[in-house]
């Protein structure tokens, strides 16, 4: 579970909630079905209007992701995987790494590894790996844009319902008692258009590209890496390569690790 999604949603909730109640506003407005059936429902509609249907029924996936922690090799294991592979192709040659790229789990490394132990140019081995990020980048782009659109189309939705219910509201002028009840619950909407489009889709936009950026930044350390081995490179050299994608400040740290692994 991905907890900082989830700690976000309570809190959103927590905080209309508690907000409202502080203001002297009543919890009991937010149960408005004709607010809900134009954010929501004009929402989707927008959505489906936007999208074609393949890209909508990545929706329930796509949520997964975001409420899913990410798995992903942690840089310095990704570093010490390498400066050993490294190690053994220098000692043994490219085709003693075949048993390794057997074992791999992740297809993008599994691929790259087979590339260069059959002996592939390496600007052809560099051009595969970085079009398949490159295509993996643009696909995580264009889901992530579901909710980046959604985000836009959820306020503006919200403003519509304003309108639909402030009509309503001047349709009954005569009636004051019932004139509040019906311009509160026209704001509803607005309400609700601002808080799906603000506070849950964009957001949700923003951390599917986070994990995306995450994603597409290992995929680079392995690139460099497989690289590396395959230009029979030493094992300091390929970990000075791969080191710039660890912060300065995270540098000195796993030199001191690195020296505490090793054997006196």
């Amino acid at each position: 579970m991905e907890k900082s999604s989830l700690i976000g949603i309570v809190l959103a909730f927590v905080a209309i909630g508690v907000g409202m109640v502080l203001k002297g506003a009543s919890l009991a407005a937010l149960l408005n079905p004709a607010a809900m059936l134009i954010i929501f429902g004009g929402t989707a509609a927008a959505l489906f209007i936007a999208f074609p249907l393949d890209d909508i029924k990545k929706f329930p996936k796509l949520m997964k992701i975001i409420f899913t922690e990410q798995k992903l090799m942690a840089k310095k294991e990704l570093i010490e995987t390498f400066i050993n592979w490294v190690s053994i192709t220098r000692r043994e040659g490219l085709l003693s790494l075949e048993k390794q790229a057997e074992e791999l789990s992740d297809p993008f490394m599994k691929t790259g590894m087979r590339l260069i132990i059959d002996g592939n140019d390496p600007d052809f081995v560099r051009d595969v790996l970085l079009e398949d990020i490159a295509e993996m980048e643009a696909r995580h782009k264009k889901f992530a844009g579901i909710f980046t659109q959604a985000g836009t189309y959820a306020p503006t939705l919200g403003v519509l319902g304003a309108v639909v219910g402030l009509i309503a509201a001047l349709g009954n002028l005569s009636e004051v008692e019932k004139l509040g009840h019906l311009i509160s619950a026209a704001f509803v909407a607005t309400l609700f258009g601002i808080f799906l489009g603000y506070v849950i889709c964009h957001p949700f936009a923003n951390k599917l590209k986070q994990k995306s950026k995450k994603e597409v930044e290992i995929k680079l350390m392995i690139v460099e890496g497989l690289l590396s081995i395959q230009s029979g490179v030493s094992a300091n050299s390929v970990k000075q390569k791969m080191m710039i994608f660890i912060a300065n400040s995270d540098r000195a740290k796993y030199d001191e690790e690195a020296k505490e692994a090793t054997p006196q």
